[in-house]
């Protein structure tokens, strides 16, 4: 368990305002405490800084996880989020997409979703923005990237892909026997 180091914390912060924009910061300062983000085995945590405390005595062996992984550093270095950080990030969202309920299950599938599934969009949503999904009932359902703007959607025909899949809840599922 460390800090993120400047690189690493640029690489997250980037992702992380993809999606919730200026935000950010209210995960950080939250009115319940301070709150951070720490990298153990290539994952990243996010707890306060009360958990650091408690979770520092515990040796690095012994240490599986702590706080809520919010994503995981590649090979490559580059940061993927992962499906924990959609309880953090749906309340903070800038921009956000609604599914229709016979799309539901495609995009709990895997699937990406098409104009004929799209029940509502944020105005002003750009093209490759991350959005946040959710269902009809404001039930958030995972996360992805706007394949083609708010404006171009009302025009796109109903088979095109206005929105690519990241992450959904399904994946608990479907990934069963990988999650760790």
């Amino acid at each position: 368990m460390r800090p993120l180091t400047d690189d690493e914390t640029v690489v997250l912060f980037e992702k992380l305002t993809k999606y919730i924009g200026d935000n950010v910061r209210l995960l950080i300062s939250r009115p319940d405490g301070m709150y951070c983000f720490r990298l153990h085995c290539d994952r990243v945590y996010y707890c306060s800084e009360d958990m650091i405390k408690l979770a520092s005595n515990i040796s690095r062996d012994n240490l599986i996880s702590f706080g809520t992984c919010f994503g995981k550093f590649t090979k490559s270095k580059k940061f993927r989020l992962l499906m924990t950080a959609l309880d953090f990030l749906a309340p903070y969202a800038k921009h956000k997409v609604w599914l229709k309920p016979n799309a539901e299950q495609q995009f709990l599938y895997g699937n990406h979703v098409l104009k004929s599934g799209l029940g509502r969009i944020t105005e002003g949503t750009p093209q490759y923005q991350g959005v946040i999904v959710y269902s009809m009932n404001d039930l958030p359902l995972g996360f992805g990237v706007a394949a083609k703007s708010a404006l171009d959607c009302r025009m796109a025909d109903p088979m095109t892909i206005v929105m690519f899949h990241q992450a959904d809840i399904g994946e608990y599922l479907r990934n069963e026997d990988n999650l760790t």
